[in-house]
């Protein structure tokens, strides 16, 4: 019967101190999801589908800082989905994250994220899950995304127990290939060189958005110099 590999899932993680806030059967069906999806996801099958077919999600977060060791924490998550160059800016999402902790004033500045705000939040392990749920099987790409993939690997190990398996594509492979001599880093320094208007800018949506316009056009000028799959993008980027 379905209901007693449940069962077992649950009593093998009763004992656990961490359950991220929630009750023991929640906790149980998070895990159960998490582990079905990983077992859809087949990150190296992404590496051959031609870039003009990919779909990813394009991703931000804001956070408190750049070490989730160090007890940094995730403040938002906010996403868009592409299919090619495509944007479907009608698939968004976008929820902020409880905070036990105050956050600095500097941080409420950057991002007008208010303590308040925080305190009401969705826990964390929900708020992750249905981001997964948004996600499901796509890569995932983002602007810096050693920051992005630290944390989300955090924040998978010390809520679920679970490696965080999905591909994150870092926008730095495309945009070097492309303007190999092009010396900037920065978003907003990449969104004026296009002419993208800097709308949003450290809201973790705005931010996702952003990075879709850019993606959207580094994926056409990279099939321009011959780089039709992700793979051709790895192997041109590995000659630089």
């Amino acid at each position: 019967m379905a209901f007693e590999p449940f069962q077992q899932l649950l009593r093998s993680i009763q004992g656990r101190r961490n359950t991220g806030g929630l009750g023991e059967v929640q906790y149980a069906q998070h895990i159960a999801f998490l582990r079905g999806l990983q077992k859809e996801i087949q990150p190296e099958e992404a590496l051959m589908i031609p870039l003009t077919k990919l779909n990813v999600v394009v991703f931000d977060i804001e956070t408190t800082g750049f070490f989730p060791e160090k007890g940094e924490e995730i403040l938002s998550i906010g996403a868009i989905k592409m299919s090619g160059s495509y944007i479907h800016r009608d698939e968004t999402f976008y929820s902020l994250m409880h905070v036990e902790k105050e956050i600095t004033q500097d941080i409420v500045q950057l991002t007008g994220i208010q303590n308040e705000d925080l305190k009401n939040a969705p826990a964390p392990s929900n708020v992750l899950i249905e981001f997964m749920r948004f996600v499901k099987e796509s890569s995932l790409v983002a602007h810096h995304a050693n920051h992005e993939r630290s944390f989300m690997q955090h924040a998978s190990n010390r809520l679920f127990r679970m490696p965080f398996k999905h591909r994150i594509v870092d926008t730095a492979f495309l945009f070097n290939i492309v303007e190999r001599n092009l010396d900037i880093a920065k978003l907003e320094d990449f969104c004026t060189h296009n002419d993208i208007p800097i709308v949003n800018r450290h809201n973790a949506l705005g931010d996702a958005i952003l990075t879709a316009e850019l993606w959207s056009l580094y994926i056409e000028r990279a099939r321009n110099i011959g780089c039709d799959t992700l793979q051709d993008v790895y192997d041109r980027y590995s000659r630089l």
